[in-house]
């Protein structure tokens, strides 16, 4: 999941369907979102964004963050992030990134993000792969 803040609409969170490492040194991962995406502006001029990889049990929260025009964060699933950012209350994992690039890519947009600080509980991620949820075993 994708979070970022918006002068106008406020705290924004986007289901995703992956993210990757790119570098070490500097820490830089990348994600892309659709030319044709709600919130397209937001996320490729926004300075700072979060990413969090839900557990297994939040399934439900990544159906309803990838809906079409439902990107609103609602208070009760996040706080505040170290750069502003919403941060998934109980994520496996959750990375503040700064803005380093974003890169045109066919029909998305890729976005690259420079990591500034990182949270991480011990749980199961959530997997989604061919079409559903998957659980590691």
């Amino acid at each position: 999941m994708v979070t970022v803040i918006d002068e106008t609409l406020g705290p924004l969170a986007m289901t995703v369907n992956s993210f990757s490492s790119v570098s070490l040194e500097p820490a830089l991962v990348l994600w892309s979102i659709q030319n044709t995406s709600d919130h397209l502006q937001v996320y490729t001029e926004c300075p700072h964004f979060g990413i969090s990889i839900l557990r297994q049990e939040q399934a439900a929260l990544s159906t309803h963050y990838a809906q079409r025009g439902g990107h609103a964060a609602l208070e009760e699933h996040f706080v505040e992030g170290p750069f502003g950012e919403p941060q998934l209350i109980g994520a496996h994992v959750h990375f503040s990134c700064a803005t380093h690039a974003v890169h045109p890519g066919g029909d998305h947009q890729i976005i690259l993000g420079e990591v500034r600080d990182m949270t991480m509980q011990d749980a199961s991620p959530l997997i989604f792969y061919g079409g559903g949820y998957r659980a590691l075993s």
